[in-house]
């Protein structure tokens, strides 16, 4: 959960909406290559500590977290000053505290973090209810309608073999619905994180048949790009060549189903192991990490590399 709640709106939100695309395919990751991938879900008894709740039982325990909303926004004096601007990104936040459990795989923490982000759809729906705007309900029917329309191969008579041709009838019952901004980059949100607003574009292009049939266009992309940084010559030409890099690197992820965003904070984790266990090393060694020379940093940086073991991805 996140911290208690702050005095006054923060930073704009950066979080991609929950139900704009379909994912291309399972997303990679240090999780799960160690869950391996999961089977369909199908009905079961109630695990040993847990419960299989039906849908009165849920429906009860909705109606409480409803009741406890509401009773939050009449009498708490925070929750009282609140609108969607100053709440929006307490639910960013909270979203990415669901993605980091879900990637790490810890299943008691992934259902904390799904009662938070549940709270924020309760909260901002009660907003829209006293603008009489909305409500949970006809967020909910809003919802299932979506679903119903966008999945006509499930719900209808379309037929669809494969997920590719899901996707692609995903993106023309999109573009066919009233109210929508029209062209490719259609209400493509300018406020999302740079690697999945770069993502986001790679995608909405692709989906029109712009797009490499392989990895292998994407990775060459790459190393052309590296050349042109290599020879950029003023700052001007280097940001732009980086800034090229970064975006070739982007769609060598997208053709190998990872979320850029998870696998370089995934890389930033580990690089933050190493130098700490490079620190406690020299430590160990009655040496000032701060006192040594690079050189010397980088021999201690080395041994804790391996001290990891040979099975950590590198």
């Amino acid at each position: 959960m996140s911290d208690r709640p702050q005095d006054g709106p923060q930073s704009d939100p950066a979080a991609e909406p929950s139900h704009d695309r379909p994912q291309d395919g399972p997303q990679s990751g240090p999780a799960a290559e160690r869950r391996g991938p999961r089977p369909a879900a199908e009905p079961r008894e109630a695990p040993a500590g847990g419960s299989a709740d039906g849908p009165a039982e849920s429906g009860r325990a909705i109606a409480r977290l409803d009741a406890i909303t509401r009773r939050l926004r009449r009498d708490c004096p925070w929750d009282r000053d609140q609108d969607e601007r100053t709440i929006v990104p307490h639910t960013v936040e909270e979203a990415y505290e669901l993605a980091d459990a879900a990637q790490r795989g810890d299943d008691a923490k992934l259902l904390d973090e799904l009662g938070d982000v549940l709270f924020q759809v309760h909260f901002l729906a009660l907003l829209l209810e006293e603008r009489g705007q909305g409500s949970l309900a006809a967020v909910a029917e809003h919802c299932t309608e979506k679903l119903i329309r966008r999945h006509p191969h499930v719900f209808g008579q379309v037929r669809a073999e494969t997920a590719q041709q899901v996707l692609r009838n995903w993106d023309r019952i999109k573009e066919s619905e009233p109210g929508r901004q029209p062209g490719i980059f259609g209400e493509v949100p300018d406020n999302l994180p740079s690697p999945l607003y770069a993502r986001k574009l790679q995608r909405r292009a692709a989906s029109t048949g712009f797009d490499f049939p392989g990895v292998e266009g994407p990775l060459q992309s790459v190393r052309d790009e590296l050349l042109e940084l290599e020879q950029a010559a003023t700052p001007e030409q280097r940001f732009s060549e980086l800034g090229d890099v970064l975006f070739a690197v982007v769609n060598v992820a997208r053709k190998l189903r990872i979320d850029p965003e998870l696998a370089l904070r995934a890389s930033a984790e580990r690089f933050r192991g190493r130098v700490t266990a490079a620190e406690q090393l020299a430590a160990s060694a009655r040496q000032n990490w701060n006192d040594l020379t690079p050189d010397e940093q980088l021999i201690y940086y080395a041994r804790a590399r391996l001290n990891e073991g040979d099975a950590e991805p590198q």
